[in-house]
């Protein structure tokens, strides 16, 4: 069936309207709220102002069952929100009121406007700080069936909400249903990794990084300013803490590169070191998937073949990450130095029984990392699929009205 077949049959012979959304709405801006007000009057009313989660929750509301608001101003400037129930509403969002409910369903107006993101969002001016205007938000143009009989046109409203409320349900179930997957797979490769690598004393022996690597240390990055250009965009990968962070086992993307320059002021790491960050994220660990520098906010450690793996020992690190998180609490900016790792004493059973428990561990990672990578793109899915329904049954032609006449 083609869009406009479909539109037909469910206009079914009625008129169109596009009526401007000034004339059967309320714009209303929301009220100034301060962090400090967030953190002294706690309360259990949301706080919504340029996002869709609220920024905290306060004593008051100033907004009751008024659902629909529209971001007035930053980066997120046109992006429509849904929030039901009271709330407070701030000073860097519209609240869009139907001034009689017996002509327009509340969810319609709410597809409608997420449809006519687009149109919303031209409406801005962009001198300095996006913004967007109540007056102009009021001249836009919105499609009514049937303006003149109010039972037919609810009726279609209606029937298009039925079927993209279904689509929203059915996103928001596979989501939770996805994500409660992915948190047991955690708990449970983190009870496995747990239990895999307890040993008790006498058992095998404990022993520091250094005594079992070829290569220990921070990396280097000794020119000052760091972040001089004539060092940089080279072909050598330079790695950031942000890097490893991001990386799920081994390092395969980088966003930096040294030149030559930069590669004599450092220190070129092989492939196969892991990474360990002592700085900002502690203890956030990765090996390198090709050779690399990195500055000295990040250990460096080549394990020696005879005696461990940077496998094994990241999965060993790891396994106490908290811990070794609560040793670089205390400063203004978390971390630990590179003496917390050389005092650090560490379980290495014989080299057999450390492949072993390395092959487990890689199973239970790879199926953890496949519901998390697939989250998002199975997420993103489903949302083209709404996106996809939502024009089909929302994109009137300003013209149609004037062809059904």
């Amino acid at each position: 069936m083609s869009h406009l077949n479909y539109l037909e049959k469910l206009l079914d012979g009625e008129i169109l309207e596009w009526i401007a959304l000034g004339d059967v709405t309320l714009i209303k801006t929301g009220q100034a709220v301060s962090k400090q007000a967030i953190s002294t009057n706690p309360g259990k009313y949301p706080v919504i102002n340029s996002g869709k989660e609220p920024l905290g929750f306060i004593d008051k509301w100033n907004t009751d069952n008024d659902p629909i608001g529209i971001t007035t101003r930053g980066a997120g400037v046109g992006s429509i929100t849904w929030q039901e129930g009271k709330y407070f509403r701030g000073n860097l969002n519209y609240s869009v009121t139907i001034k009689d409910s017996a002509n327009l369903e509340v969810r319609y107006l709410y597809h409608l406007l997420h449809q006519m993101q687009s149109a919303i969002q031209s409406l801005c001016t962009f001198d300095g700080i996006p913004a967007l205007n109540a007056g102009s938000l009021k001249g836009l143009e919105i499609p009514i069936p049937c303006p003149n009989n109010q039972e037919k046109s609810l009726a279609i409203q209606a029937e298009i909400v039925r079927i993209l409320d279904a689509f929203t349900a059915m996103t928001a179930e596979l989501t939770a249903e996805l994500t409660a997957e992915l948190n047991m797979r955690k708990k449970q490769y983190n009870y496995y990794r747990d239990q895999l690598l307890s040993f008790e004393e006498g058992e095998v022996e404990w022993k520091t990084l250094g005594e079992v690597a070829l290569d220990f240390g921070r990396g280097k990055s000794k020119h000052r300013p760091r972040n001089d250009p004539s060092l940089y965009g080279g072909d050598i990968p330079f790695i950031q803490t942000g890097d490893i962070r991001n990386a799920t086992h081994t390092i395969q993307e980088y966003s930096q590169t040294y030149n030559e320059l930069g590669l004599k002021q450092s220190k070129l790491w092989p492939k196969g070191t892991l990474c360990i960050t002592i700085a900002a994220n502690i203890a956030e660990t990765s090996i390198l998937g090709f050779d690399a520098c990195f500055p000295d906010s990040v250990i460096g450690f080549v394990a020696n073949p005879e005696e461990t793996s940077s496998s094994y020992v990241e999965y060993l690190l790891s396994s106490i990450k908290t811990q070794l998180e609560e040793k670089g609490q205390g400063s203004a900016q978390s971390n630990i130095n590179l003496g917390t790792f050389q005092n650090l004493k560490l379980p290495f059973p014989p080299i057999t029984e450390q492949e072993r428990i390395v092959a487990i561990l890689d199973k239970f990672d790879a199926l953890t990392n496949s519901i998390t990578e697939g989250l998002p793109r199975e997420i993103e899915l489903r949302q083209k699929q709404y996106e996809y329904y939502r024009d089909l049954l929302l994109s009137f032609p300003k013209s149609y009205s004037d062809e059904a006449a």
